[in-house]
C-alpha cells in the first residue's frame, strides 16, 4: 500500500506536468521537430572542423537539433536548414567535407573570419548567397561553383586565392554580384563572363589578371573595378557609361580602339532613343559595315582558292605548336555534357568511323568522354582532337622544342635542391619543385646517377626529346631537361594540387574530398593517357609505372599520368611498383607488358572506388592484399556497398558504382591474355558516363544513389 504522503507528491507532480504542458505548447512540439538527418550530420562536421569554437552556442559534434535547439547562426524553415550566418565570430580552421548535403541552404556566410586551407570542392548546391571575404582560403576558385544555378551572390573577396579562373561561369545566369577582389588570381577572363546576364556588379581589383576585358563588354553593368591588375587592350566603350567604374593600375593600350567585329552587340548602356542625326549616322555605318563585309567576304574567296590550289601538296607530319598552344583547356566533365541528342549523334558517326580508322576514332572518343566541346561564346576555331590524336604519335611529333636549362639554373631554382623542396621520391630519382623569379613554377626529377653509367649525356637528352613527342591532355607535360656535370633531370609542368595517393591516403577527411563523378572523371583521363601510350603512339609505349603516386592533378582535378617514357630505366632497376600493383606474371621489370599496364590501372581504380591502399600491412592479414580482397566482392551488390570509401559518405549512385566495379574486375584477371585492351577499358568508362549523362543538379535535392545510374 502506498503511504499517503508519497501518493499525494506524486499526485502533485502529476498536476505540475499538466499546468507545464498546457503553459509551454511550443517547447514540447520543437522536442518532435528533430532537424533533418544530412543537416545535422553536415553541421557536426563543420563543428568539429572548426575545431569546435566556444563561439557557436549550442553546436555540437556529434547529434543535436540545430532548428529545435536554435544554434548559433542557423536559421530554419520547418526541419530544413536554410541559412548559415557566422560572419565575423573569429573562427578558425576549415568547413568541413559534407555542405553538399545541405540542400536546402540559401544564405551561407563565413566572412570576416579566419578560415584557411582551400574553399571545399563542394558548396551548399542550392545556395543564392555566398559570402566567404576576408579569410585566409588559399588554393583556386572551386569549379563546383559553375553547377549553382540559383546562385545571385558570391563573395570571396579579400583572400589568398590562387590560380586562374576556367570556363565555369556558363550556367550561372541569375548571379547579380560577383566579387573576387583581393586575391592572387591571374590569366585570362574566360569567355564565360559573357553568359552572366544578371550581373550589375563585379569587384576584380587587386589581382593578376591580364589580356582584354572584352569578355566583359555586353554584361549589364552598374559598378565595375578592375584596377590594379596587369590588363591590357582598350576598355570597350560599352563599360565606358557604367556609373561606377575603376580601371586604373593596368596596362591599357594608348592610341583609338580598334573597329569593333561585325555582329557585336550594342552598347547595353546606352538606352537613349535615336535622334534624327543618330538615324542618319546609323544608316552610314550600316553602309561603311557592308563596305567592309564585302571586303571580308573577297578576301574569304581568294583564300579559299589559294587552299584548294595547295590542297594536292602532301599534308605537314610535324605539329603546329602555335594552334597546340591555343587549345581550350580541359574542364570536368559536369562542365560541358552533350545532351542526349548529339551524344547519339556522336556516337552514330563513331561506329562507322570506328572500323575504318582507330586513330580517328580515338580522337572522337576524347572529344566525346572529356567533353571538349567548345562553349557558343567561343568564337575560335578549337583544335580539333581527332586531328590532335592523329598528330600525336611519336614519329609525327619531331617537331617539338623543349628548353635544355643549366645545372646552376635549376639548382637555384630549388634553393640548391634543399628538402623543404622535396615533393616525392621515386624509383628512380627523386622530384623538387623550381620556383623562379617571374612566379614560373616547375618539378624537377633528378634521376638516380647508378641508371645512367654506362650512358652518355647525348643519350640522355634523346631519352629527354622522346619524352617531349608523348604529348596527350592527360600526361604531364615535359618542358625541358638538363645533362651537365653527372647530372640528369627532367623539367616536368608542376601541378599544385599533387597527387591522386595524396587525395586518397594521405589527406583529411575534409581538406580534400573527391566525389564519385570526380573519382570516375579521374579513371577515364588516366584510362585515356593509357590507350595513348598503348595504341596511339608508334611503336607502342608501356609505362611500367602506373600508380595513383604518378597520377597527379590539376587546378580542376583532371588527370596528367607523370613518368611517361621513363620503362628504359625500370629495366634497369631492381625496383618495381611496390606492394600491390604488380601483375601476378610480373616477377621482374623487364617482364611487362601492355597487359601488365591495364592490372595496375586496374589496382587505381580499385584505390578510387574503396579508398584504400593497394597494400596495407595494417589491416587483418585477408585484407592486406587490396586486389586479393576485392576480387571476390566485386560482383556482389550487398558486399560491394560495404566496399566503397567511406568518405563518400553514400553519396553516390550504386548502379554506377558496380559498373565501375565489372571495369576492374576485367582488369585486374589473374591471366593476361583474359585483360582488355586500353580502349575497351575507355569504351566502357565511357558507356559508364554516357548512361548517367554524368550530370549533378543542384536543383535536385536528393542523395546522389537516388539517381539512376
Amino acid at each position: 500500500m502506498v503511504p499517503p504522503f508519497n501518493f499525494r507528491l506524486t499526485s502533485l507532480w502529476i498536476v505540475i506536468v499538466v499546468i507545464l504542458q498546457a503553459l509551454t505548447p511550443t517547447t514540447i512540439t520543437l522536442v518532435h521537430s528533430k532537424t533533418d538527418g544530412p543537416d545535422v550530420s553536415a553541421l557536426n562536421v563543420m563543428y568539429s572542423s572548426l575545431s569546435s569554437p566556444s563561439q557557436l552556442d549550442g553546436w555540437k559534434s556529434s547529434g543535436g537539433d540545430p532548428c529545435g535547439e536554435s544554434w548559433e547562426g542557423i536559421k530554419c524553415s520547418g526541419s530544413s536548414v536554410t541559412e548559415i550566418d557566422l560572419s565575423g565570430l573569429k573562427l578558425s580552421g576549415s568547413m568541413g567535407y559534407q555542405l553538399s548535403s545541405l540542400t536546402s541552404v540559401t544564405y551561407f556566410d563565413l566572412s570576416n573570419n579566419n578560415l584557411k586551407n582551400d574553399i571545399p570542392y563542394q558548396l551548399p548546391p542550392n545556395a543564392a548567397h555566398i559570402d566567404l571575404s576576408k579569410n585566409s582560403f588559399t588554393g583556386g576558385v572551386p569549379y563546383s561553383l559553375s553547377q549553382m544555378k540559383d546562385l545571385e551572390y558570391l563573395n570571396i573577396g579579400h583572400n589568398q586565392l590562387k590560380g586562374q579562373l576556367s570556363e565555369m561561369f556558363v550556367q550561372l545566369s541569375k548571379l547579380k554580384e560577383l566579387d573576387l577582389s583581393f586575391n592572387k588570381l591571374y590569366g585570362n577572363l574566360p569567355q564565360s563572363f559573357r553568359n552572366l546576364t544578371s550581373l550589375t556588379k563585379l569587384h576584380l581589383q587587386n589581382n593578376q589578371f591580364s589580356g582584354s576585358i572584352n569578355p566583359l563588354a555586353d554584361l549589364s553593368l552598374n559598378d565595375l573595378n578592375v584596377a590594379n591588375n596587369e590588363f591590357t587592350g582598350w576598355i570597350p566603350d560599352e563599360l565606358k557609361d557604367i556609373n561606377n567604374i575603376e580601371t586604373g593600375g593596368n596596362s591599357w593600350s594608348s592610341g583609338p580602339a580598334p573597329p569593333p567585329p561585325p555582329g557585336q552587340k550594342s552598347n547595353p548602356h546606352a538606352h537613349k532613343p535615336l535622334s534624327k542625326g543618330d538615324e542618319k549616322s546609323g544608316l552610314s555605318g550600316a553602309a561603311i559595315a557592308g563596305i567592309v563585309f564585302g571586303v571580308l567576304l573577297a578576301l574569304v574567296l581568294v583564300i579559299a582558292l589559294f587552299t584548294r590550289r595547295r590542297s594536292s601538296t602532301p599534308p605537314s607530319h610535324f605539329i603546329d605548336e602555335d594552334r597546340v598552344s591555343q587549345r581550350r583547356a580541359f574542364t570536368p566533365l559536369a562542365s560541358q555534357e552533350l545532351s542526349n541528342d548529339s551524344r547519339s549523334e556522336i556516337l552514330k558517326d563513331f561506329r562507322g568511323l570506328k572500323s575504318s580508322d582507330s586513330s580517328s576514332s580515338l580522337g572522337l572518343q576524347s572529344s566525346l568522354s572529356m567533353g571538349l566541346m567548345p562553349t557558343p561564346l567561343d568564337h575560335t576555331k578549337s583544335f580539333d582532337d581527332g586531328e590532335f590524336v592523329n598528330h600525336m604519335s611519336i614519329k609525327r611529333s619531331s617537331s617539338i622544342r623543349m628548353t635544355c636549362y643549366s645545372w646552376a639554373d635549376l639548382q637555384t631554382a630549388t634553393g640548391n635542391f634543399a628538402t623543404g623542396r622535396l615533393l616525392g621520391e621515386g624509383t628512380i630519382g627523386q622530384v623538387y619543385r623550381a620556383k623562379y623569379a617571374d612566379g614560373k613554377v616547375f618539378a624537377v626529377k633528378k634521376i638516380d646517377s647508378s641508371l645512367l653509367q654506362d650512358r652518355q649525356g647525348g643519350d640522355f637528352g634523346q631519352i629527354a626529346s622522346n619524352i617531349s613527342k608523348l604529348r596527350h591532355p592527360n600526361i604531364a607535360e615535359l618542358v625541358g631537361y638538363c645533362s651537365e656535370q653527372g647530372q640528369n633531370m627532367l623539367v616536368h609542368e608542376y601541378y599544385r594540387n599533387g597527387s591522386l595517393h595524396e587525395f586518397l591516403h594521405l589527406s583529411d577527411d575534409f581538406s580534400k574530398p573527391l566525389t564519385w563523378n570526380t573519382r570516375v572523371r579521374i579513371a577515364l583521363g588516366t584510362a585515356r593517357a593509357v590507350e595513348y601510350l598503348h595504341e596511339g603512339c608508334s611503336p607502342s609505349s608501356v609505362h611500367k609505372n602506373i600508380k595513383s603516386s604518378n597520377i597527379l592533378l590539376d587546378t580542376e582535378l583532371n588527370p596528367r599520368l607523370c613518368e611517361c617514357g621513363l620503362a628504359t630505366f625500370h629495366q634497369r632497376t631492381s625496383q618495381n611498383l611496390g606492394s600491390g600493383y604488380n601483375a601476378p606474371e610480373c616477377t621482374k621489370p623487364s617482364a611487362y607488358t601492355l597487359k601488365s599496364d591495364v592490372y595496375s590501372f586496374g589496382v587505381v581504380m580499385l584505390e578510387l572506388l574503396t579508398g584504400r591502399m593497394p597494400f596495407d600491412s595494417s589491416k587483418p592479414r585477408l585484407e592486406q592484399s587490396l586486389v586479393r580482397w576485392a576480387i571476390p566482392q566485386l560482383h556482389d551488390i550487398n558486399a560491394l556497398g560495404r566496399m566503397v570509401d567511406p568518405a563518400l559518405r553514400g553519396l553516390y549512385p550504386p548502379k554506377s558504382v558496380s559498373r565501375f566495379a565489372d571495369v576492374i574486375a576485367l582488369c585486374v584477371q589473374p591471366e593476361p591474355e583474359f585483360r582488355p585492351p586500353m580502349s575497351e577499358v575507355v569504351e566502357a568508362l565511357v558507356r559508364l558516363v554516357q548512361r548517367s549523362s554524368f550530370r549533378e543538379d543542384p536543383g535536385a535535392s536528393r542523395r546522389m544513389d537516388d539517381y539512376d545510374y
